[in-house]
């Protein structure tokens, strides 16, 4: 492994009242040991990389002019926060990142005093700055709220609620806009710079102040005319028309890498009474780190890599992704069916949409981080005669329930779900799990959800979707690879609601539904060799239920156990219901339900999150002997 940097200036600043002692001309080789410490952890650690390196000298110039912890600092996402970390009181942590029991790869409240916010969905910076601020402004303190984020973000309509609602919190709410993809401001020189340092300077403010009391003592006309043609003026120069009309005084564009320029411009508007204040700043992602600068994902997410070379540790050959199966067979599928479409929300590569792309990029639509507009745009598709399949990670559809529910499965409409990151994702933790789908979907009228088993089951499903013209339907499948089936060559149409018997016995039957099955195999083996014979049955579907399997697997066997990554509510609920529905709870049945904990697990490795959860082989052979000890006939022939 790399060793780590030389860092002199930064080994004495731990945290930001530390930060605070340093002079300004100082404040650019702590940027840069800073950076280069950030590149050294996360080579050794994985993680997001692209999106710190951008920040760093923001972080720097924030934490040098306002007083936090006091001053709350919201990072959107917060998969840019490693730089933040470092600088407070986590130093020490920071090789520890996205492992179990150390630091989260994102903001969390009982982490530290300066994440005054947990986030690692999109788009909330804004509405939660402007709680602080104004609960600070009702309390009477002095604190202001301050979101960074990023112009990604900024698509998605959350962040315009939130400050078409900010005028409430005045000069405590500062919103500074990290646009790292040149997509709002054009390139940055000595000139924006400037005008961004005059329009904050306490002179410019004082004179547009004055200025507009005596336009007030004029007339209406003229005051409105004059408010007009300096907001014009200023909007035509800087780009910030659209923020001013929202009630922002909008200041920038001006370079984020800068330090002379950012922190007389953070000092204006920190001392100012103009507010709500936005400040335009421009960043390059993967700043500093040419490897990261020359990718075309500018190491937005990496695994460990050799910080030298900028070479990503590769992992073993192996059965294809989930995600690029899923990709593929769909563009496959719309070869020979112009109607098929794919959405995704600002996750091409993440689903595996981006393949579809590369063959249809007519019918392929990033709606941005903006999941509500995507399910009801995918609805109007399919209302018009298309076959949209909206392609969106299982933790990133929860806030899209609505539309769900409203735009598509009150009006029967079919909209193809297809729902990534189903289940546990490892170190990105609770924030990204993607727990509640099954529960949520499930409880729908008209729709029909599937778990994929493995890579074939999936490619079955989604043609089986393409197909189905009847209504709603989805079909989840987990993070990471197959595991190593061989792929179909023509894909099979599955019959809806119909599951199949993988294995048979006598005694035990396990349900799977989804991606434990391999596990729940394991486990009849260990349970065979015990004496008890087991059926295993991969039931597919979550709804409908394939109640002829279910409910002669209940008849014909002592003990049935429900197995399913997903939380409590899901597909063990419904099988409960199943046999309360029929009288089948009489007969001394015995039923167990295994599925997620009713918890928020944190980030860890995979294999470990599933013993915790109790849904590896060992906890399913547990759970079935500690039925059996209820019966005194189980007991007897487990003994034999």
């Amino acid at each position: 492994m790399t060793s780590r940097p030389d860092t002199p200036l930064l080994d004495t600043v731990d945290n930001p009242r530390e930060l605070r002692k340093l002079e300004q001309p100082q404040l650019r080789q702590l940027s840069d040991e800073l950076r280069a410490e950030m590149i050294n952890a996360v080579g050794s650690t994985g993680g997001h990389l692209g999106s710190g390196l951008g920040v760093v000298e923001l972080t720097v110039a924030i934490h040098y002019v306002f007083d936090t912890p006091a001053d709350r600092l919201v990072w959107d996402v917060g998969h840019q926060a490693y730089p933040h970390k470092i600088l407070t009181e986590r130093r020490d942590r920071i090789r520890t990142l996205r492992q179990a029991d150390g630091l989260s790869g994102f903001t969390k409240r009982s982490e530290s005093e300066y994440d005054p916010f947990g986030a690692a969905h999109s788009s909330t910076s804004i509405s939660a700055a402007l709680g602080f601020a104004v609960a600070n402004k009702l309390q009477g303190k002095p604190g202001r709220g301050i979101a960074v984020i990023g112009d990604g973000a900024m698509s998605a309509g959350m962040a315009y609620e939130a400050m078409n609602n900010a005028e409430q919190a005045g000069n405590r709410l500062i919103v500074i806009l990290n646009d790292n993809d040149m997509s709002i401001a054009p390139p940055v020189g000595g000139l924006s710079a400037y005008l961004a340092r005059m329009v904050s300077s306490s002179e410019y403010l004082g004179l547009r102040t004055l200025a507009s009391k005596l336009a007030r003592k004029l007339s209406r006309r003229v005051h409105s005319g004059l408010e007009k043609a300096e907001e014009f003026t200023r909007g035509m120069v800087t780009g910030g028309t659209l923020f001013e009309e929202l009630g922002f005084y909008y200041v920038g564009p001006i370079d984020g890498h800068n330090l002379d320029h950012l922190i007389p411009v953070l000092e204006n508007v920190r001392d100012s009474e103009q507010g709500p204040v936005l400040i335009h700043v421009v960043t390059k992602k993967g700043k500093g780190y040419g490897p990261a600068e020359d990718s075309d994902d500018k190491y937005h997410g990496v695994p460990k890599f050799d910080v030298v070379t900028g070479e990503k540790a590769k992992s073993a050959p192996g059965a294809p992704a989930y995600q690029n199966v899923f990709g593929e067979t769909l563009a496959k599928l719309a070869e020979s069916d112009d109607r098929i479409c794919a959405i995704t929300a600002a996750m091409p590569s993440g689903t595996g949409v981006d393949r579809f792309a590369k063959a249809h990029p007519d019918r392929t639509f990033d709606v941005g981080i903006a999941e509500q507009h995507g399910v009801t745009f995918a609805a109007g598709l399919a209302a018009q005669g298309m076959r949209p399949f909206a392609a969106i990670y299982s933790t990133f559809l929860q806030r899209a329930f609505d539309q769900v529910v409203h735009d598509v499965c009150i009006q029967n409409l079919p909209v193809r779900f297809a729902i990534d990151r189903a289940g546990l994702v490892g170190a990105d933790g609770a924030t990204h799990a993607g727990s509640f789908d099954v529960t949520y979907l499930a409880t729908l009228p008209n729709m029909v959800v599937m778990a994929a088993a493995d890579e074939a089951e999936l490619v079955h499903m989604t043609y089986t979707a393409a197909e189905y013209d009847d209504g709603p339907i989805a079909f989840r499948y987990p993070r990471g690879n197959g595991v190593g089936v061989d792929l179909p060559e023509v894909p099979q149409k599955l019959e809806i609601g119909k599951g199949r018997i993988v294995r048979h016995g006598t005694k035990v039957a396990i349900l799977s539904l989804g991606t434990r099955l391999q596990e729940a195999l394991k486990a009849a083996d260990q349970l065979e060799a015990k004496g008890l014979s087991t059926t295993v049955a991969d039931l597919r579907f979550a709804k409908p239920l394939d109640s002829a399997l279910i409910e002669k697997a209940m008849r014909d066997h002592d003990v049935v156990v429900t197995v399913e990554e997903a939380a409590i509510g899901g597909l063990g609920a419904h099988v409960l219901t199943l046999a309360s529905d029929r009288g089948l709870m009489d007969a001394g049945l015995k039923i167990r339900t295994m599925r997620l904990p009713d918890a928020f697990q944190d980030h860890g490795d995979p294999m470990k999150q599933y013993d915790e959860a109790g849904l590896n082989a060992p906890q399913i052979v547990d759970t079935v002997l500690t039925a059996l000890r209820h019966n005194s006939a189980g007991v007897e022939e487990a003994r034999a």
